[in-house]
């Protein structure tokens, strides 16, 4: 009876020692998620991540942590799961800059980081790019990866500009030229059926608006208008090195373009994300006539509000400038006088200093949404390419 008290004893000690050091790790995983170099997640820069690949050493948020759980990572639970000593003074030798010197040393200027509020595709492929391919380590790599040699041409599937068909057609980007070129038809001969230029050329991905979790977006002005290509490909490292290659020719174009410009003014010039879309409804000029419903796309960086009939549409139906206060321009709340055809409440009037254009938000949060994204733009000084932009426009 005695021995078996004993038994139980230390059987208890045990288990009390092994809490004890459970939450001894578990305090110092929370204090060096703390540390400024830490406090960020290692791969898309989120706040405050709680998950740590541990045989990479970093931290990671929830969303990056299913990536690296996708790709067969071994992740922990800084908070949830038991860490051994070993693991956690692996974590204490390593962190996020460590990570970050060895697979990030060599990331081109051009080639996007992904944020915390970016597509899938882009975080998987940075991720992979960095711990699987090792294609940031610094180490010249024969053949070259693609987006590198300033030339790359392939295959993607293209939807129709007048139907939602998408097409397999043969893009060819060529750095030296400063263009992106397309194919409507597989003998080459007969000539592109568009060649574009690198200079208004815009690429954002948009899975949830094309209806594919690789689905990208190509702008670029075509004469008068606006034109936008919708594409995707099958493989996911395939369309984010088009994505990149496009990047690295834009870096390039604006290397040309503007030769003083520092990589921290050019860089966020490569490419963009729009700032706000969604539909609205809109009137005319007079505001007596019936709303009809329209997808809106903020483009913050050029100041231009278009609208289209439907979000896969190839070319707008128009654009209003976005200027500031003090150039006539000015964003409220409204409740339009007249409500002929309208289904929506929550109004939006845009003064400029031609018209007023009001438009109506099915909810108070959309309301919300686009009053805070035009007052942004609306509260940016205008630059003087800015002022080129507006006297080229006409409502």
């Amino acid at each position: 009876m005695l021995s078996l008290d004993r038994g139980i004893y230390h059987c208890e000690r045990r288990i009390c020692s092994d809490m004890a050091n459970r939450e001894q790790n578990k305090k110092i995983l929370l204090e060096l998620v703390k540390l400024p170099d830490n406090s960020m997640c290692a791969d898309c820069g989120a706040s405050d991540p709680d998950w740590g690949p541990y045989k990479l050493g970093v931290f990671v948020c929830l969303n990056c942590s299913d990536v690296h759980r996708s790709l067969s990572s071994h992740v922990k639970s800084i908070k949830l799961d038991f860490w051994d000593d070993e693991l956690v003074e692996f974590m204490k030798s390593n962190g996020n800059a460590s990570a970050q010197a060895l697979y990030e040393k060599a990331v081109p200027p051009y080639y996007y980081r992904p944020r915390e509020n970016d597509s899938v595709v882009l975080r998987e492929q940075w991720i992979l790019a960095k711990y699987e391919r090792l294609e940031f380590k610094g180490e010249t790599k024969y053949p070259p990866i693609p987006y590198t040699t300033g030339f790359y041409e392939g295959w993607l599937w293209k939807k129709g500009k007048e139907n939602t068909q998408f097409l397999k057609r043969k893009f060819v980007l060529s750095e030296r030229q400063f263009t992106l070129t397309y194919y409507n038809k597989e003998n080459e001969s007969k000539g592109p059926k568009a060649v574009i230029s690198i200079k208004d050329l815009n690429a954002t991905f948009q899975p949830e608006k094309i209806g594919h979790p690789h689905g990208l977006q190509l702008t670029y002005q075509d004469a008068d208008h606006t034109r936008n290509l919708y594409v995707y490909h099958e493989s996911p490292e395939e369309i984010v090195t088009w994505y990149n290659a496009i990047r690295a020719a834009r870096y390039a174009y604006l290397k040309t373009a503007y030769p003083t410009g520092s990589d921290e003014e050019l860089i966020p010039k490569i490419t963009r994300n729009y700032l706000k879309e969604g539909y609205m409804e809109k009137t005319g000029p007079l505001q007596k006539e019936p709303f009809k419903k329209r997808w809106f796309i903020l483009d913050s960086q050029n100041r231009k509000l278009f609208y289209f009939k439907g979000q896969l549409d190839a070319e707008e139906l128009g654009v209003i400038f976005i200027g500031t206060e003090s150039n006539g321009y000015s964003v409220k709340a409204c409740i339009p006088k007249n409500a002929r055809g309208n289904k929506w409440k929550c109004g939006v009037m845009v003064e400029t200093p031609e018209r007023q254009f009001v438009f109506m938000c099915e909810q108070e949060r959309e309301q919300r949404e686009w009053l805070d994204a035009l007052r942004q733009v609306v509260s940016r000084p205008m630059a003087p390419q800015d002022y080129a932009i507006e006297a080229n426009l006409h409502y």
